[in-house]
């Protein structure tokens, strides 16, 4: 599929992408320091959608820290309303309304998709400080499904304990949805979390 340029109304910047990650890996690797396991099930060219359970306000960082692709993260818009807004727009976050259906955001993600892109997306839909997984949204298992990419299942396990090295990130083997209820896909995506979750 031939790449397309894509056009959100939020300019990326890439020089500071490259700019900022360095740092943001430095300061990743100097506080929390967080074991990686199962890097290599993300797809190195192809796009592919990481869910992830959503535990603290850094978990975005932690899974860029996580590998060498960009990942475009799916975001709530009240990001985008502060003086931070450029932070986000670096790092071509997408801005999601979680009060009402946005098929901007997902038209924006799967054409990211389509470009052999990467999305980051919590499924929960906000953090949950509470352990397990609250119920998905459809957000994941429809991009995937859109675009026939992969989902690759990650969690985060472990305490956010400043220079502790607690955290540890797992991807899991990639998903085939692409032929699945979005229904069935949704709870397979879940329950795959939950078991990852469940491992030492």
């Amino acid at each position: 599929m031939s790449k397309k340029k894509v056009d959100d109304g939020y300019k990326r910047n890439l020089v500071m992408y490259y700019v900022i990650k360095p740092i943001l890996l430095l300061v990743a690797k100097i506080i929390y320091n967080p074991k990686i396991v199962g890097k290599e099930n993300i797809p190195k060219k192809d796009g592919c959608v990481i869910a992830c359970n959503h535990v603290h306000a850094f978990d975005p960082a932690i899974l860029i820290y996580s590998t060498r692709r960009i990942v475009h993260f799916i975001a709530k818009k009240e990001l985008f309303l502060g003086k931070m807004k450029w932070f986000y727009l670096s790092f071509g976050t997408i801005p999601v309304d979680r009060d009402k259906k946005n098929p901007l955001a997902l038209a924006v993600a799967e054409e990211y998709l389509n470009n052999n892109e990467v999305i980051g997306i919590f499924p929960e839909g906000t953090r949950n400080k509470e352990g397990g997984l609250l119920p998905f949204k459809f957000g994941a298992v429809k991009m995937a499904s859109a675009t026939g990419k992969m989902i690759v299942p990650c969690v985060i396990t472990g305490k956010y304990k400043v220079f502790k090295s607690d955290l540890k990130v797992r991807f899991g083997k990639p998903i085939d949805i692409s032929s699945m209820d979005l229904e069935k896909a949704n709870e397979l995506l879940r329950n795959k979390m939950l078991e990852m979750l469940e491992e030492k």
